[in-house]
Order: structure tokens, then C-alpha cells, then sequence
């Protein structure tokens, strides 16, 4: 268990935090206003033997505005493989700790997720202490279907792989959701509008903060838009999915099983219709016992 007098401040005025029980604290911080702290996050961070954070510099700035002076250290992208033993056998021994990234919910497009398999491996507890995520802000302010959604974080810079990357997707009918760096942002809007099409999309950048903004429009409208411009921050990209295809006509189906009947046995007609117009067999096999009853 953990100092029962930790303590987190809110406009000054101090708080205790509870005791926590061994684990691992998965907690979301603020995408940029910091209001959107959570009071359980802030009592998790005041409580916890120790807060692993991205870059302790960044979240430090986190930490000293509520007041939470716990024992920070770092754990990104380049050593979170090898503090992971070390971690698990913290827990494992009953301390609480405490995982945050510069901003949002750790895990998604942010370091932590070797040490979340290496716990659930040692059957450890793991908790999520859920928060603001710029994944679901920008989804939500779309305007596109949120019903199913596909996230994919960023794309590879180069524009070659970029480009076979969007390729993979251009048959995926969920809405699909896209981090991107200012510096990439009208080369990543140019080829999405060269191998998405015309499809609708948003563009959403510095969410939470003073000047949050949402842009909407065609995919080439906003790679228009953003020709040649260097935006401030991170950037969330919501793109529709594909279409539903169109149903074949019935009667150029039933014409093309018709003429494969002249050629082949019934079953093997009906398969090959069936998989090239994208029917259902059952469908295909009774229009294929009708049109045998007319002969």
C-alpha cells in the first residue's frame, strides 16, 4: 500500500489522496487544458510509490500544476523493453505505479504496451484510469459515423510506403482515424485524397485548447487548404470508409447465370456467379432452378 497522505491540490487547496493497491495505474492526462484532469487521476498520480512518464520534463509541468511532487521517471520508446522486468517485479512485490504519456491515454501511438503484455503475462493487475484521448475528441466533432471506426495512429513518413499504407485501406467501409505531425500534414491530406477519392473527412488541431478547431470538407478541399501550410501541433484525421458496394441488377446477374448454365453443370454455374457478382449461393441456386424449370 501507498503513503495514505499523499497529496494533489486543486486552486491551491490541498487533498488527500486514498491508498492505492498494487498494480499498474494506466491514467489518461489532459490533450492540452488541463481541466480535463480527472479527480481520480489526480489522486491515482499523488498516490502512486512512483509515475512513469514519457518525458518527465513534459509532464512535469502536469504534475507541479496540481501540486503532485511523487517520484517521477521515464519510460519511453527506447527503454521501455528493458525497465519492463524491473517494473514487473516492483508490483509484483506490492507497490502501485502509476504510467502516463505527454498527453492523452497512454498506449495509442505512445509508449507502454511491452509493459502491459509483460504484467498480464505475470497475471499482474493492471487498472485504466480513463481520461481525454485526442483519438475520441476528434472522432466525436466529425461529423462522419462513429458506429465503427478504425484507428491507425501515424502513417510512415515516406511517401512511398504512406501511400501502399492507404492502399490496404481503401476497402475498409469503417471510418478511419489518423494522427499526423504538422510537418506532414498537407503531404499526408494529398495522398489520401489521391487513393481515398473524393471522400469526406475533418481535420481537427489543438483540441482542448484556446483556439481548438475542426476543419470539414472533401478530401481534396482540405488537402487544398493545408497546401504548403505548417500547422501548430499534432493533427487527428477522420476520414469516411468506403461505400457500400452497390447491388448488381438482377436481370445482367440472371442473364450471365443463364449463359453459364449453357456451359456448365448447374452447381458450378451457380458458384462462379455467386463469387463474381459477390451474391449469396442460395440466392444464385434458385434463380438457377427457376430458369431450369423454363427449359
Amino acid at each position: 500500500m501507498t503513503d495514505t497522505k499523499a497529496e494533489y491540490f486543486i486552486a491551491g487547496s490541498p487533498f488527500t489522496a486514498p491508498p492505492l493497491s498494487p498494480g499498474l495505474y494506466v491514467v489518461s492526462t489532459p490533450i492540452g487544458n488541463l481541466r480535463d484532469i480527472t479527480i481520480r487521476a489526480l489522486e491515482t498520480l499523488a498516490a502512486a510509490s512512483i509515475v512513469l512518464c514519457e518525458d518527465t520534463r513534459t509532464s512535469a509541468k502536469l504534475l507541479d500544476h496540481f501540486g503532485i511532487r511523487g517520484k517521477r521517471q521515464p519510460l519511453h520508446e527506447h527503454n521501455e523493453r528493458a525497465r519492463a522486468e524491473e517494473i514487473v517485479s516492483r508490483i509484483a512485490a506490492g507497490e502501485a505505479i502509476a504510467l502516463i504519456s505527454d498527453a492523452g491515454t497512454p498506449l495509442l501511438s505512445d509508449p507502454g504496451f511491452p509493459l502491459i503484455r509483460a504484467l498480464a503475462e505475470a497475471n499482474l493487475p493492471v487498472f485504466p484510469i480513463p481520461g481525454a484521448s485526442a483519438l475520441l475528441s476528434a472522432l466525436v466533432v466529425a461529423g462522419l459515423p462513429t458506429d465503427a471506426f478504425a484507428f491507425h495512429g501515424f502513417l510512415p513518413p515516406k511517401s512511398g510506403a504512406r501511400a501502399n499504407a492507404l492502399a490496404k485501406l481503401v476497402d475498409s467501409r469503417e471510418t478511419l482515424v489518423f494522427y499526423e505531425s504538422p510537418r506532414r500534414l498537407d503531404d499526408t491530406l494529398a495522398a489520401m485524397a489521391e487513393v481515398f477519392g473524393d471522400r469526406q473527412a475533418s481535420v481537427s488541431l489543438e483540441l482542448t485548447k484556446r483556439f481548438e478547431r475542426t476543419f470539414r470538407g472533401s478530401l481534396a478541399e482540405l488537402a487544398e487548404k493545408f497546401a504548403g501550410e505548417e500547422t501548430k501541433g499534432e493533427a487527428v484525421i477522420v476520414v469516411a470508409g468506403a461505400a457500400e458496394p452497390s447491388a448488381p441488377a438482377a436481370e445482367d446477374w440472371q442473364a450471365a447465370l443463364s449463359k453459364a448454365m449453357a456451359d456448365q453443370p448447374m452447381r458450378s454455374a451457380v458458384d462462379e456467379i455467386a463469387a463474381r457478382y459477390g451474391l449469396k449461393r442460395k440466392e444464385v441456386y434458385d434463380a438457377a432452378l427457376a430458369l431450369k424449370a423454363q427449359q
